[in-house]
């Protein structure tokens, strides 16, 4: 009964130290800790930063020829493609020519018929004159005679001006272009009756190149004017600038303008100055009435350090930046920004060269943690024309160097 109980005993004893060593096998190893955070950085480094005025502008015909009639009568034909290239002297309009045809034959055949009086009464003055020398008749007569050939030459001076005047009115019921351009909607019907001083019927466009007006702030173009305080300074300050065009749907114009003028006063209701540009339009692409950006160099900041907007945090009306340490720890620092430019900000205080900022993932680094640094692969703009541009429509003076 004893030996019984002893190997209960050895049995019980060896299943708890199997059970003992199957507890440990199973227990879990502790887990590895998580990689660094992936993050994109980038290096600071100073560079000069072009800053850029930009403008709403509005699009207009270096010429605009609003063409109306300029003698009464009926269209009798419309001679153009309405939105079609037209040269200098292209018709566009016929009017009926028989009256105004009539009224030339009638005047030339009056012309003719006084032209035929000049020439008796030249006569009789040259056979009178003589005559009255020697007596055979009185100084009235040759009075008289010299008389009536100074009425008829001017009746026949009357008559050739009254033949002009009727050959430009049959001129004028061809309506042509006084301009190379594009000829626009017509406004009037074959059959209508038109009348010199009525309504247009319709215009021509100059199209290359293309005006672009817009206005700038009284404030802004005092600052320029005493910038450029002599006629001569403003002149070569104007012959420098370059502008940009950025049309309705984003793209650059790939054609740069050149001022064109400043107008001569200011808006009393707006409180701004009009200025205008050229642009080159070789393919037409641009178009009276449009809408566009103006944009121009207006200023250099010397040494800027530029971070992207999406490296700086905005945090009640402060702004930080997520420094990138020598163990590639992460210090929250805060900084001063300046001006706006484009998709970047201008860093006036907080940084300094070499210093490496967290440019992608920035919500991710928080103060104190170790992190795996990646080069910043900045996105370029196709819209921007340039990594440098200002937010602001009428913040910068319309000049080339500040």
């Amino acid at each position: 009964m004893g030996m019984g109980n002893a190997a209960i005993a050895r049995s019980l004893t060896a299943g708890l130290a199997a059970a003992v060593l199957f507890s440990a096998g199973c227990k879990k190893k502790p887990a590895p800790p998580p990689p660094p955070l992936k993050v994109e950085v980038i290096t600071v480094v100073l560079q000069d930063v072009p800053i850029y005025g930009e403008w709403i502008g509005t699009m207009e015909g270096y010429v605009t020829a609003q063409i109306r009639a300029q003698v009464s009568g009926y269209l009798m034909a419309q001679n153009y493609a309405e939105g079609s290239v037209v040269k200098q002297g292209d018709l566009l309009f016929q009017i009926d020519p028989r009256p105004f045809q009539a009224a030339l034959d009638q005047a030339n055949g009056r012309l003719g018929q006084d032209q035929a009086q000049y020439g008796k009464t030249q006569l009789d003055v040259k056979r009178f004159t003589p005559l009255a020398r020697d007596g055979a008749i009185s100084q009235q007569e040759l009075d008289d005679a010299v008389q009536a050939n100074l009425m008829a030459a001017a009746a026949a001076q009357a008559d050739r001006a009254a033949v002009e005047t009727a050959a430009l009115n049959l001129g004028f019921t061809k309506i042509i272009s006084p301009i190379n351009g594009v000829a626009g909607l017509a406004q009037a019907q074959i059959g209508d009756l038109v009348t010199p001083g009525g309504s247009v019927l319709t215009a021509v466009s100059t199209l290359d190149p293309m005006r672009v007006y817009f206005n700038v702030s009284e404030k802004v173009y005092l600052e320029h004017r005493r910038q450029f305080p002599t006629a001569d300074e403003r002149a070569r300050d104007h012959a420098g600038l370059e502008f940009q065009l950025i049309l309705a749907d984003g793209t650059v114009y790939p054609h740069p303008g050149k001022f064109f003028f400043e107008n001569r006063q200011v808006d009393i209701n707006t409180g701004t100055i009009q200025m205008a540009a050229l642009f080159p339009n070789p393919q037409l692409l641009l178009r009276p009435g449009g809408y566009a950006r103006v944009r121009s160099k207006s200023d250099t900041v010397q040494g800027a350090i530029v971070l992207p907007q999406r490296a700086v945090a905005e945090l009640q009306s402060s702004y930080e930046v997520a420094v990138v340490g020598v163990s590639n720890k992460v210090h929250i620092q805060p900084v001063k920004v300046g001006e706006q430019v484009g998709s970047q900000w201008i860093i006036e205080s907080g940084l300094h060269p070499n210093d490496r900022v967290v440019a992608e993932g920035t919500q991710k680094a928080r103060e104190g943690i170790v992190i795996d640094p990646q080069p910043y692969h900045e996105e370029t703009s196709a819209t921007s024309g340039g990594p440098w541009q200002t937010n602001q429509p009428s913040g910068q003076p319309p000049s080339s160097s500040h």
